[in-house]
């Protein structure tokens, strides 16, 4: 900025620019002229030159003052479209925020009232849920209670397993175990006639259970007292060898249990020419037929045949048909018997059927000839009523009517 004066002019301005740059140009002008020897003539000349630049400078501040009434001009008018923009602008926005504000208080109305929907709902669905909370832990408790009895009925349960290993590890009782198995098969099996449990036989041995079958085959017995002791050592074997001697164990003891009950229940007139011998499990009946099939066949060749649970039952349902067959061969002669009474029933029923025909003939003639008497009676009655006291031709006499004795 440069001020004159009162006159301020920016250097910015191309008026003043030109102006200082042709001032710059004279003064190195003068410079120059004043070297080269020409200083009076280009003072005068620059004087002349510093006079007319003083008037460009005059009508450069009138136009200046020009200028800068126009831009207060200007200013002016600037200032009152930005009043009236800023009156419109506060304007408009009175009238947004009132429209904000109603539709804030609408909202407010609207929300309220979707918050107070909501909280029923929410009550309403609280309430439910309430309810399906109560019957959930009611039902919940209701399954912890089974669960707990179920719990109960489990400790009992492994109460009765261990007292069941107490029972299978004693000899006596494994066996009394069989023969209970034993009871239960052929008690579902057999009538309750058609059997007998811990039978003596003439020889005075014990039989489990007797078969009261017909002749032949006759009484069968079963023996329920198999010994697991060498299965259960095959069982627990870990080694092949220990494996091995366990199965020659096994085979010993099967032998000389077949043996035992061809001597002991086999006896001739009075029990069948073979014998069961129960084994009170699926698996030792499985592996007698898969690893010693040579002991079964002794068994067949002895009369002694091998039965587990489930093939004894067959063997029982057989035996059953056996004896219904049996029975009814029994019954058979009663029935004939009752037919030939009956056929002579039938036969004095025909001979006095006969003999009431005969009497019923009889009585019929007799009534005939009855029937005949009445009519001649009746005849002769109107004659007498029609009689006139003439002579009447005598009648020939008619002979008299039989008398018949039944």
């Amino acid at each position: 900025m440069i001020t004159i004066g009162d006159t301020t002019y920016s250097i910015t301005d191309p008026a003043v620019f030109g102006t200082l740059l042709l001032l710059l140009v004279v003064i190195l002008l003068f410079v120059m002229l004043k070297r080269a020897g020409r200083a009076g003539d280009v003072s005068e000349q620059l004087a002349r030159q510093m006079m007319q630049m003083n008037e460009d400078m005059r009508m450069l501040g009138s136009n200046q003052q020009h200028l800068g009434g126009q831009l207060q001009s200007v200013s002016d008018a600037q200032a009152n479209a930005q009043t009236q923009v800023i009156q419109r602008m506060e304007t408009r926005l009175a009238t947004v925020q009132q429209q904000m504000a109603d539709r804030l208080a609408e909202n407010a109305l609207k929300s309220a009232n979707s918050m107070s929907e909501m909280q029923e709902r929410v009550k309403e669905t609280l309430h439910g849920s309430s309810k399906q909370t109560t019957a959930s832990l009611t039902q919940l408790q209701e399954r912890l209670a089974t669960i707990d009895k179920a719990q109960s009925n489990i400790e009992k349960l492994s109460g009765d397993v261990l007292g069941l290993q107490d029972i299978l590890s004693n000899k006596q009782t494994r066996g009394a175990f069989g023969e209970i198995q034993l009871n239960d098969i052929v008690a579902k099996a057999l009538p309750s006639d058609a059997y007998k449990f811990q039978a003596i036989l003439s020889n005075g041995k014990r039989a489990d259970c007797l078969i009261h079958l017909p002749n032949p085959p006759g009484p069968i017995v079963i023996d329920a007292k198999f010994p697991l002791e060498s299965y259960e050592a095959l069982v627990a074997a870990d080694t092949k060898e220990d494996a091995a001697r366990a199965l020659a164990g096994l085979r010993t003891a099967v032998k000389a249990h077949i043996k035992a009950i061809s001597e002991k229940y086999l006896i001739d007139g009075e029990t069948a020419d073979g014998a069961l011998m129960f084994l009170p499990s699926e698996a030792v009946y499985a592996e007698l037929h898969a690893r010693l099939p040579e002991v079964v066949r002794e068994g067949f060749a002895a009369r002694v045949w091998i039965v587990s649970p489930t093939t004894c039952m067959a063997t029982l349902n057989t035996m059953r048909a056996v004896l219904k067959d049996a029975r009814m061969r029994e019954q058979a002669g009663a029935i004939r018997k009752t037919l030939g009474m009956l056929h002579r029933d039938v036969e004095l029923v025909v001979e006095r059927v006969g003999k009431l025909n005969t009497h019923f003939g009889q009585a019929r003639d007799d009534l005939e000839k009855i029937n005949t008497a009445a009519e001649r009676a009746g005849k002769r009655a109107a004659k007498l009523d029609n009689f006139d006291f003439e002579e009447l031709a005598p009648e020939e006499p008619q002979p008299a009517l039989p008398l018949t004795q039944d």
